[in-house]
């Protein structure tokens, strides 16, 4: 059942124009990470070895947000075909059902940033380094994909929905000039957590202002529980 579920999910991403243009974001995003911004660095006097880490962090927490607006979009498609409707009544049961499709995207969003990460090469990180921060990070793509439903009806709303909340992408960044307690403001923002624990791999201990096991755990608590609450939040609005 779950294979065939799979197949099906796959299927429906890879025939939509719009998904398949999004899906090869990552690919992109690491080609960007390996070439393009070292081609910048040797041509300009731009320094890659000084911006590494605000770099990197852009490139991997892009990648969440696209499969996040994966996630939404079909999630939208099945609510205007009225399949989690029927879905409810079967033994499967929604609540399964959605489990099912957010834990596929979040393997496929981990899978992207494992593979952005490692193939940007940029700040020499470990590997395991590089699947802790991409497990950290990828927890964004469900919960995007919900804020998306929990605050649209329909593909266009989403879309909407799906731009105006990438501004929330620009705080973490911003939150990388910040060594301080000044940095904590923009800690509601869920991306600020794996992006200062990028950080702190590259930029080392001496400098930030929290630990690394901090930064790592106190956000995976956060973005976990903000998962849960995005959870409430759609299943109320969808009425499931």
């Amino acid at each position: 059942m779950h294979a065939s579920f799979f197949g099906s999910e796959l299927k429906k991403w890879v025939r939509d124009p719009m998904m398949r243009f999004m899906l090869v974001y990552p690919v992109f995003f690491g080609v960007v990470g390996r070439y393009v911004l070292p081609w910048i660095a040797e041509t300009t006097d731009f320094s890659l070895d000084h911006y590494a880490d605000v770099a990197l962090v852009i490139l991997v927490l892009m990648t969440p947000h696209v499969f996040g607006a994966l996630a939404g979009f079909s999630i939208l498609d099945d609510r205007d075909d009225n399949i989690l409707t029927s879905v409810s009544v079967t033994p499967l049961g929604i609540h399964r059902f959605l489990s099912f499709r957010l834990l596929m995207v979040l393997i496929f969003s981990f899978g992207a940033c494992v593979f952005v990460m490692w193939f940007s090469g940029i700040g020499g990180i470990a590997p395991g380094s590089i699947a802790a921060i991409s497990f950290l990070a990828s927890l964004g793509a469900p919960m995007s994909g919900l804020l998306i439903n929990a605050l649209s009806g329909n593909k266009i709303e989403g879309f909407a929905v799906m731009k105006g909340t990438g501004i929330i992408l620009v705080f973490p960044i911003v939150g990388l000039f910040f060594t301080d307690s000044t940095e904590l403001l923009f800690s509601f923002a869920p991306g600020f957590w794996p992006a200062k624990a990028i950080s702190y791999l590259i930029r080392g201990a001496e400098i930030l202002h929290l630990s690394y096991n901090q930064y790592y755990f106190i956000g995976l608590l956060y973005v976990v529980l903000l998962n849960l609450l995005m959870y409430q939040l759609f299943t109320r609005r969808a009425g499931v």
